[in-house]
């Protein structure tokens, strides 16, 4: 029998990747990346005011380029035996679109104007529509936020309401607005028409509050207090509701068949946000959370809707349904910073070197060495039970979302070392976690065992054992290096037919689980007076 293959396209912020995978040995092949090349020189962008934009030209140019370099690397079996394509694409990531679902920066009257472009999910230009959403859906009969918690300036309605205030000519032309992760289907199928274009129940349930509880989305007279402009938004909303990330929405069109160089009969799967397609990958189900530690940390898994039953969740986690797999709420929380808590310690060291001594190549050979030093030179045995550091660098998005708080050391005195100040910052951002962690289990996720995904987690053995006994579970690190692409891939199989669930599909695609930490619970005692501090200094910090 000829081997068959799958693809998974994995849009994130700076690039694409793609991977071409064996759909019956969830063998990775290949894969192609590829940078987007207007984002590369930062165009259309204003950090000054949060402002992050990305061209739509972009995702079609870097797509097509690494598409074609994965495909190349498989060879002719893979361009025969390709399949299906799924995706994942970052987000909240929205366009405006006119009334054929082509993106306005695509037509030549919009295409340098940034508020015509898909805003990018760290785009916080909205601040002020937030809080006004913030008001409004959680004032009304229905509790708007009752499965999100505080609504953020990096969602949807929030980016719509702003950009449509300041922009007349936007608001104007835009027919509606679609995510970036509904936007990448549509477009490889053809199928760009806005009342029946497909809409992944991922984004839709996480950054537009859709849930069935509801009735869908918000109603028309409670975004209407916001502005009439929101309620045409979600009248303009496909009447069959989202789908989930592995149903088959098409097959690939003949313009794009003939651009990728593929067969005209491969489907065109479904999407989810990236973070979410990186949990598929790595494994999250049932009692499975996937942690991603990187510059920010995620946490995922999912649960059956009646553990929740009469709980209020909102300031501890996301809730989606079919947002990761199928048939279950999807949860999802997270920290704004975690290795960028580390980077700040590392870049402020290293300062005088860079700015003063101006040795470039000192600083190269420093910069990756320095963490790594400091964490050999950690004396656990001499540990200072006063200090503590609160890791809201980044502010905080759970619990209890403040995009203004302010990190903090304190405890600090002369006898305090670069090793003991690093291992405060290390055991801030775990007590952030755990701090979650325990918020989110005690609400009713059932949590057995974590599979730990990113740089952090395949570096630092200290970090994964302290972590281990701090939430007194086996933790797994996970050594699939395009994790979210793998996932995406996943969704492409499922929705050929090639496995009747996603669960299936991670049984052949995901790495076997073997824990590589397993919890203390003695070293565990040694941090609970430390952890029961962080609690009490964080809730000052927050005060002032």
């Amino acid at each position: 029998m000829n081997r068959q293959f799958v693809a998974g396209a994995d849009f994130g912020s700076d690039s694409v990747r793609v991977v071409i995978v064996d759909v019956h040995s969830g063998e990775t092949l290949s894969q192609g990346v590829c940078n987007y090349p207007r984002w590369a020189k930062r165009l259309y962008c204003d950090p000054e005011h949060n402002q992050f934009r990305q061209h739509p030209l972009d995702y079609i140019e870097a797509f097509t380029k690494a598409f074609l370099e994965a495909l190349a690397i498989a060879g002719d079996e893979a361009r025969e035996g390709l399949r299906a394509i799924g995706f994942d694409c970052t987000g909240s990531t929205p366009c405006p679109v006119d009334e054929k679902g082509t993106p306005l920066a695509l037509l030549p009257e919009f295409a340098e104007n940034p508020n015509a472009m898909f805003h990018l999910w760290k785009d916080h230009t909205a601040q002020e529509e937030a809080k006004e959403i913030n008001r409004v859906f959680s004032e009304g009969p229905v509790d708007y936020l009752k499965y999100q918690g505080i609504y953020q300036s990096e969602w949807f309605w929030a980016k719509v309401l702003h950009t449509t205030r300041i922009d007349p000519a936007v608001r104007e032309a835009a027919f509606t607005w679609m995510e970036h992760a509904d936007w990448m289907p549509a477009l490889l199928t053809g199928n760009t028409d806005p009342a029946n274009a497909y809409r992944d129940s991922c984004a839709a349930g996480h950054k537009l509050l859709w849930n069935s509880e509801f009735g869908g989305l918000p109603d028309a007279e409670t975004l209407s207090k916001l502005d009439p402009y929101l309620a045409k938004v979600a009248e303009r909303f496909p009447k069959e509701g989202p789908r989930p990330s592995c149903t088959a929405v098409g097959t690939i069109s003949k313009e794009w068949a003939e651009k990728l160089g593929v067969r005209d009969d491969v489907l065109i799967a479904g999407s989810s946000l990236d973070a979410h397609a990186g949990g598929v990958g790595a494994g999250a189900q049932l009692h499975t959370l996937v942690k991603v530690v990187g510059t920010s940390a995620v946490d995922m898994t999912v649960e059956h809707r009646e553990n929740f039953a009469g709980k209020d969740t909102k300031a501890y986690l996301g809730l989606a349904e079919d947002s990761i797999i199928p048939g279950l709420m999807g949860v999802e929380a997270g920290q704004a910073g975690f290795g960028d808590v580390y980077a700040w310690l590392r870049e402020t060291l290293l300062w005088p070197i860079r700015e003063v001594a101006k040795d470039e190549a000192m600083y190269e050979q420093l910069r990756d060495r320095l963490l790594y030093e400091m964490e050999k030179r950690i004396d656990d045995e001499k540990l200072n039970e006063d200090l503590v550091s609160i890791e809201w660098l980044n502010g905080r998005r759970y619990p209890n979302l403040n995009e203004n708080a302010k990190g903090a050391i304190t405890g600090i005195k002369m006898g305090t070392s670069v090793p003991d100040l690093y291992r405060s910052l290390i055991l801030g951002t775990l007590f952030g976690a755990k701090r979650m962690f325990d918020g989110y289990v005690e609400k009713g996720v059932e949590v057995e065992r974590m599979v730990l995904v990113g740089g952090i987690a395949k570096k630092s053995s200290y970090i994964m054992q302290l972590m281990a006994d701090l939430f007194d579970r086996p933790i797994m690190v996970a050594q699939e290096t395009q994790m979210c692409a793998k996932g995406a891939a996943m969704f492409a199989a499922v929705a050929a037919g090639y496995y009747e669930s996603l669960p299936a599909a991670q049984e052949v695609f995901c790495e076997k689980y073997e824990a590589n930490f397993f919890p203390n619970k003695e070293n565990a005692k040694r941090y609970e007076g430390l952890y029961r501090k962080y609690c009490e200094i964080g809730a000052f910090v927050d005060q002032i």
